[in-house]
């Protein structure tokens, strides 16, 4: 059975975890390169769609800020975060998110999840991996039409493509 001591600090390990996701996203929305870069440990890595983009704290912020030179203002809104702790130090986190962003000049909506690994360091909770997960995306006048088909990610410059999590 669990101390109260050890229920307690897993519910601030919870909330320090939010914490860390709103700071990550506030970053990325206010092109903060520092901040992009304190939410992850050293040896992180950043994936999309199970595909690596980047390994490394530094790749990671050079990942993201080139990502970024293609885009007009981001706003990042996290809904939840669903997170199952390995020990006192790990965890993973599933955290689903609403994306609006413009993205070679056109307005998009979309919604990811995240599927993180956390480890805590000597600085607190940082994110040791980060694979963000399509459910949908779509110029702002598309979304209700890619919703209804099989292809709903509709990044620019790319054919459509089916969700990471198709409805089964």
């Amino acid at each position: 059975m669990s101390t109260l001591e050890q229920r307690l600090r897993r519910l601030e390990d919870r909330a320090e975890l939010d914490d860390l996701i709103v700071r990550y996203f506030l970053a990325c929305d206010g092109d903060d390169m520092q901040g992009v870069g304190d939410s992850f440990t050293q040896e992180a890595t950043f994936a999309s769609s199970g595909a690596l983009n980047a390994q490394g704290r530094e790749a990671i912020v050079d990942f993201i800020r080139t990502s970024r030179e293609h885009m007009g203002l981001t706003v990042h809104t996290p809904h939840y975060g669903l997170y199952t702790f390995h020990d006192d130090d790990r965890a993973e986190g599933l955290v689903g998110a609403h994306l609006e962003l413009v993205l070679a000049g056109q307005p998009l909506l979309g919604a990811v999840r995240y599927q993180d690994e956390y480890r805590r360091t000597s600085e607190g909770w940082r994110i040791v991996h980060r694979d963000m997960r399509t459910i949908h995306i779509a110029p702002w006048n598309e979304v209700g039409g890619s919703m209804l088909s099989p292809t709903p990610v509709r990044w620019p410059g790319i054919a459509p493509l089916p969700s990471d999590y198709p409805r089964k």
